[in-house]
């Protein structure tokens, strides 16, 4: 099946988009949203530039388009770009979202396209120890939510990790995966990449109990180095 996917430059689209080059899907496209404004309800903000080097890393074409990031009016950007698009399915991150799932299915049913999740309602811990022994490299760029601090921005993803959030979900009811926007991330390497993204210059903006790592510079790599 010809498709597009959706991504961010997070852990949740780039581990979809896994499964589907796994599953022999042909990815015509990948397609990023860029919201005018922090808050969108369904689109990455901070740093969503780097999906371009995501991209080059990955080998696969990108197409973006401007949003303007207001509630469902950004459904009709997205429209907008997937009717242009010569696919049969459009791939998303939804795990447990059902304001984002629900969106993208409607578009989809509207263009006749195929809506394809391939992570929908699995474990979170299993979903995370998953992208571990997959060795994607992951870090977190962004934390909006009880629990979390400064500390957190530009950590990397691994096993301490995965148990200081299991510790933060316990106690603050935190999501293992960020799907209520509690943290974003951005995958630096993955099985499917080419090449790696690394961070060269990068600040910490924090601000009333949350904040992100804005990305200054950032480089693509080759994978042996």
């Amino acid at each position: 099946m010809r498709v597009a996917v959706l991504v961010t430059g997070g852990k949740d689209s780039a581990l979809a988009l896994h499964r589907v080059l796994k599953r022999g899907h042909e990815v015509k496209h990948l397609v990023t949203m860029l919201p005018q404004r922090e808050d969108s309800w369904m689109f990455h903000f901070p740093n969503i530039r780097l999906t371009d080097l995501f991209a080059e890393a990955a080998g696969l074409p990108l197409i973006k388009a401007e949003t303007t990031g207001v509630k469902e009016k950004e459904l009709e950007d997205l429209k907008r770009l997937l009717e242009t698009l010569d696919v049969d399915g459009v791939v998303s991150g939804a795990i447990s979202s059902q304001y984002q799932k629900k969106r993208i299915d409607k578009i989809c049913q509207g263009l006749n396209l195929k809506s394809i999740a391939p992570l929908w309602q699995e474990s979170p811990i299993k979903l995370l120890k998953e992208l571990l022994k997959l060795n994607f490299e992951t870090v977190i760029i962004g934390v909006y939510a009880l629990g979390f601090d400064k500390s957190w921005l530009g950590r990397k993803f691994n096993s301490t990790t995965l148990s200081d959030l299991i510790k933060l979900n316990e106690k603050y009811k935190v999501s293992l995966v960020g799907d209520g926007g509690e943290y974003e991330t951005l995958v630096l390497d993955a099985p499917f990449f080419k090449k790696k993204i690394q961070l060269h210059q990068t600040e910490k903006v924090w601000e009333d109990h949350s904040g992100y790592l804005l990305v200054k510079k950032a480089v693509l790599l080759d994978k042996n180095v």
